[in-house]
């Protein structure tokens, strides 16, 4: 069974390609900018944990809750459901396809066929549009090649995958629900939560506290890696690269906040979209000097990092507090 008419989303980040295409399925079409916006998507997070090869940077909401933004912000039902049984984790999805709607799962990019550098990642997320005796069908990201297929053993090792991130055989549908609120006013309420949150971290290792503390803990990452290369090259791809957008997602914010500019005529927008624009260009830069700094293994480049890892830090905490000022209309 392949889902005859559906339209994939063209993306280059996974969450977003994936439940774009779930909503894109429903009759809701937005930009991928707009839909990382929506979901409230933008953060930082400096992870270490002792059971990782070496330090994880991410510059986005937690896994997951994306998708739920995204949902709530927009008036639409959204149904999760995770399961430890592989064989109902697949029956039920292949019961959804048949009735004809698209699932959006959760998953480790490591065990699908066709990534053509397999590497341990378990908070990919696909949109599943059809399987048959051997092959499960699939949309993902438009590097990886939008409409793929990996077989129906790998997408079951891929879905059951353990470690960080990982979750037991997610899977979602959305579907309609009342009558979509004005963009207007979503952009505005979704910008100010993402704020908020931004502002108020949990913990030091997130938002713009955490890019003070990898800025803190840099030289200590450097000089006790067993693989410096592998490390700063591997991070800086991760960065700019691995479906971030590039400048770890602050691309997709800039492009958000200038469509919300387009939308509101807002100056906060476009003060914002004008900072973000600076912003995106430092991370780029920041990934830059990771990729110089584990090839070349210079270590004059570590000061120049962290200069520029405060420098985004007050820049992000600046515009957040600029859009901490949004009036909701």
């Amino acid at each position: 069974m392949i889902l005859p008419k559906l339209s994939p989303f063209v993306g280059v980040h996974c969450e977003t390609t994936a439940t774009g295409t779930l909503l894109k399925h429903i009759g809701v079409e937005l930009s991928e900018p707009m839909l990382f916006g929506i979901g409230e998507g933008l953060n930082f997070i400096f992870w270490n944990m002792k059971t990782m090869d070496f330090p994880f940077i991410g510059g986005r909401i937690r896994p997951d809750q994306l998708t739920v933004n995204i949902a709530n912000n927009l008036n639409l039902k959204l149904k999760i459901q995770e399961t430890a049984s592989k064989t109902k984790a697949w029956s039920s999805v292949r019961d959804i396809i048949d009735q004809g709607t698209p699932v959006g799962l959760k998953l480790d990019s490591f065990h699908l066929e066709y990534f053509s550098k397999p590497f341990h990642f378990a908070g990919h997320y696909v949109a599943l549009y059809g399987y048959d005796e051997s092959n499960a069908y699939l949309v993902d990201t438009k590097q990886q090649g939008t409409k793929v297929h990996t077989s129906l053993k790998s997408l079951e090792l891929a879905r059951s995958e353990k470690g960080p991130m990982a979750s037991k055989n997610l899977f979602y549908t959305v579907t309609p629900g009342k009558k979509l609120p004005e963009l207007t006013k979503i952009v505005r309420l979704a910008a100010k939560n993402n704020a908020r949150e931004y502002l108020h971290p949990p913990i030091t290792n997130v938002s713009y506290k955490g890019i003070k503390k990898l800025a803190s803990q840099l030289e200590k990452w450097f000089y006790s890696s067993s693989d410096p290369k592998r490390d700063f090259v591997t991070t800086a791809m991760m960065m700019e690269k691995a479906g971030t957008g590039g400048a770890i997602f602050r691309n997709l914010y800039r492009d958000f906040l200038l469509e919300s500019y387009e939308l509101t005529n807002d100056p906060i927008f476009k003060r914002t979209h004008l900072q973000f624009k600076k912003i995106a260009t430092h991370w780029t830069e920041i990934a830059t000097l990771f990729d110089t700094l584990g090839k070349k293994v210079e270590v004059r480049l570590l000061g120049e990092i962290k200069d520029l890892l405060h420098l985004v830090s007050e820049l992000e905490f600046s515009s957040m507090n600029e859009l901490l000022k949004l009036k909701e209309k």
